[in-house]
């Protein structure tokens, strides 16, 4: 066993170590959004404006397999960085297996199920006959290497809690290095349409998959593959699963969010407005991406400290976070409001989609600058396996407040009204997030006391 032990999460200066630990995952966070977004662009320019509508429709299914995970990744990589403050490595052994054979379960009974209603399950989503085609086309690919997806999330976020960001963001790095690759080749020479982007994606996986398995398989590793370990413990299975609820309901709750706003732009705007939402998404998405790779940064930094109950060094990453999480989404919002055609036209040379896509676009990032904060606040609570307020908080701004909005407004404002429910839950729910966070550091100064 290696005598390698990331002590320093809880000796090291705040600010070097969430440098150290939240550039890498920035770098990766935002390399696997960006890949998102070059899919976009290669299928709005190599397939059609209409492709992009078909592609948003799938998003709400990109979001479930993302859910589960979530619900497995992030619950272990919370475990696994309090374990091993705790300087308990057997147990933090035993959920690397037990993330392994969760993955594998959860991926394959996603795909049978997934697979077997596809069609009714695009229609529900938002698709039409117009539409349906390219969804259909995307989601058949992807959801056949949903094993693949779920196993290589899975054990990028326990190697990141592990004490190697740098290697987990080499590996996200590669994926996307090779989903652009082979993404224009399999759509522009190959002519394999929507599909190819979908084979890009899986394969990439794949590969970055493999390299995970090698890591593991090193048994100078502090957590390595070992037979003993493969082997389902409830008692592991149960805190992971309690632990990564809140990224699974924030996940599940954003599905259907997207399934409500894919119909209601399909009702008061049509196929196009889709496509609008889609390309206005991709970039509101990149942005928070960025703002969740700081957040990985700051999780075993805090998990680390909570667990060795060292609140002062807890307080000051949350901070630190915080006023950088809110810079990243200030900048998104200057971008957005002031550049919104030129954003766009790098997806589509439809004018139409364009101008829809820009006007969505200013609307969508108009509360942009308080966003940072609130998703910092929210996984700093499940960094500390806080669940019950992480998921209170993921569940207040997209089902509390945003689905009565996108009831409501479209009612009154049609198409405008769909946009505008957006940037209203942002700004709310960033007020729920401030005083609940005010409460928890009022609890943990008098702890110091």
């Amino acid at each position: 066993m290696s005598q390698y032990v990331p002590t320093e999460l809880g000796t090291e200066k705040v600010s070097k170590l969430l440098r150290q630990y939240a550039m890498p995952a920035i770098i990766a966070m935002s390399a696997t959004s960006l890949y998102n977004t070059v899919d976009s662009i290669f299928i709005g320019q190599g397939v059609g404006a209409m492709a992009i509508s078909g592609f948003t429709i799938t998003f709400p299914f990109m979001n479930i397999m993302a859910a589960f995970g979530t619900l497995v990744g992030v619950g272990a990589s919370t475990l696994v960085s309090v374990r091993i403050g705790q300087k308990d490595y057997g147990t933090a052994k035993r959920i690397l297996g037990n993330v392994i054979i969760m993955s594998i379960i959860i991926g394959l009974t996603f795909t049978i199920l997934s697979l077997t209603f596809l069609d009714p399950i695009l229609y529900f989503f938002g698709a039409s006959d117009q539409t349906i085609f390219y969804a259909r086309e995307f989601m058949t690919v992807i959801l056949s290497g949903s094993i693949v997806t779920h196993l290589y999330f899975g054990m990028n976020n326990v190697l990141r809690a592990s004490g190697h960001p740098k290697k987990a963001m080499m590996l996200t790095i590669t994926t996307v290095i090779l989903n652009a690759i082979l993404a224009p080749i399999f759509i522009f020479v190959f002519k394999w349409g929507i599909r190819g982007t979908a084979v890009a994606t899986v394969l990439s996986q794949l590969a970055s998959l493999i390299w995970q398995m090698k890591i593991f398989s090193n048994k100078s590793e502090l957590l390595h593959f070992d037979k003993k370990t493969f082997k389902l413990d409830l008692r592991i299975v149960k805190d992971i699963l309690y632990i990564g609820l809140s990224p699974f309901l924030m996940n599940l709750a954003a599905s259907v969010i997207g399934i409500i706003i894919n119909n209601a732009f399909k009702k008061y705007g049509g196929d196009l407005a889709i496509g609008a939402y889609g390309i206005a998404n991709r970039i509101a998405f990149l942005v928070v991406m960025i703002a969740m790779g700081l957040n990985q940064g700051m999780q075993p930094i805090v998990g680390y400290n909570y667990g060795a109950k060292q609140m002062g060094r807890v307080q000051e990453v949350l901070k630190l976070t915080m006023i950088f999480a809110t810079v990243i989404t200030t900048v998104a919002f200057i971008i957005g409001e002031f550049f919104p055609m030129q954003v766009a036209r790098i997806f589509t040379t439809d004018e139409e989609l364009v101008a829809l896509s820009a006007y969505g676009l200013k609307i969508m990032l108009m509360f942009f600058p308080i966003v940072g904060a609130q998703i910092v606040i929210t996984n700093f609570f499940q960094s500390m396996g806080m669940a019950g307020k992480a998921i209170f908080l993921s569940l207040t701004r997209q089902v509390l407040i945003l689905i009565p909005c996108l009831i409501i407004l479209p009612r009154y404002f049609d198409v405008t009204g769909v946009w505008v429910s957006m940037p209203i839950a942002d700004c709310i729910s960033a007020a729920v997030a401030a005083t609940m966070i005010v409460t928890q550091l009022r609890k943990f100064k008098q702890q110091q006391i």
